[in-house]
């Protein structure tokens, strides 16, 4: 019979999963603090340097340093600091195109030896662009060959081979963010101008959408005479769904609100509803809103006034559109 080999399963370590988590987030925790606790005037000048740019904020790196630096130039796109992201081999073969003399150029690499990133100093330099270095080395030939160098600072790894970037890629980011923030407050940059780069997100929504938007898809308009009964009141309800209708005159011009509610609150007094007038049961003084006015606006109008729907209105007070409750929370305002 041949010979047969018998698998060992391999014995798990006992480790305390638990304890080496909060090891690694302790030390990068006091690696953030260390440097916060060491900031100089390197990152004053790196500020103003950025500020008086007249062209963007080129960030450069290879391996975790581009991933990190890809981070940090969204994070610069979106408060208010134009940024791209140059990966040094492309930029080495044609990409530098993207770098111009007014251009502020920020390279990361944790030795400030990569050979990516030092291969492009030549080209930067001859373009005219001026150089910001994140190192964790000094005295490296990137910092050595930068106007502005930004230090993280000595620390540790986390992991404990000391060789996985954990510790340095994460003070990176957050002296990343640091920077792009300074750069927010300084460029005294508000909320709307986050929406304006953001306007598929819920604060776009918020800050840019406008009751004109929510109504030119559906442009749902239900409208009913005065003299006409709450039996054909009830029908225009029904066809368009919105539980209730606006009340105009012969000219088109707004009268009044009538609501699924006020119907059913006919009801409760007397049976001979269907047959009267809209003008006998709609409310004359209803709540309404005109296109130009912010969805998320409207939206607090309705919560405050406790309404369910709103009569959209021109400027000649009368009826162009109906929004329901429903339209406004299914846009996550």
């Amino acid at each position: 019979m041949p010979n047969t080999i018998t698998a060992t399963a391999i014995q798990p370590v006992t480790t305390d999963y638990l304890k080496s988590m909060k090891e690694v987030l302790e030390k990068e925790a006091q690696a953030i603090l260390e440097l916060s606790n060491s900031l100089g005037t390197s990152m004053e000048d790196a500020i103003e340097l950025i500020l008086q740019c007249n062209g963007r904020v080129v960030i450069t790196g290879i391996g975790k340093s581009g991933i990190i630096g890809r981070k940090i130039n969204a994070t610069m796109a979106s408060t208010g600091t134009p940024s791209l992201f140059l990966h040094p081999s492309e930029g080495l073969h044609g990409d530098l195109g993207m770098v111009t003399g007014h251009d502020v150029v920020i390279a990361i690499s944790n030795s400030g030896e990569s050979d990516e990133v030092i291969n492009l100093i030549p080209s930067i330099k001859k373009i005219g662009a001026k150089m910001i270095a994140i190192v964790k080395n000094s005295q490296s030939t990137l910092a050595t060959n930068s106007d502005i160098v930004l230090n993280i600072g000595n620390a540790k790894e986390a992991c404990p081979l000391g060789l996985a970037p954990t510790t340095s890629t994460t003070v990176t980011l957050a002296l990343g963010d640091a920077l792009a923030i300074a750069l927010l407050e300084a460029r005294k940059f508000q909320p709307e101008d986050f929406a304006l780069y953001h306007p598929a997100g819920s604060l776009g929504r918020k800050l840019l959408l406008t009751v004109g938007n929510v109504v030119k898809t559906s442009r749902k308009n239900p409208t009913v005479f005065g003299d006409d009964t709450i039996k054909d009141a009830l029908f225009q309800m029904t066809a368009q769904g919105m539980g209730a209708a606006t009340v105009v005159d012969a000219q088109g011009f707004m009268l009044g609100v009538l609501t699924d509610g006020d119907i059913r609150r006919a009801f409760a007094l007397t049976d001979n509803v269907l047959e009267r007038k809209v003008e006998e049961l709609c409310n004359l003084t209803p709540v309404v809103i005109k296109e130009d006015v912010l969805a998320s606006q409207a939206l607090e109008l309705m919560e405050d006034k406790k309404v369910n729907v709103l009569p959209v209105i021109n400027e000649m007070h009368q009826p162009v559109a109906m929004i329901h409750l429903h339209d406004l929370m299914n846009l996550g305002l």
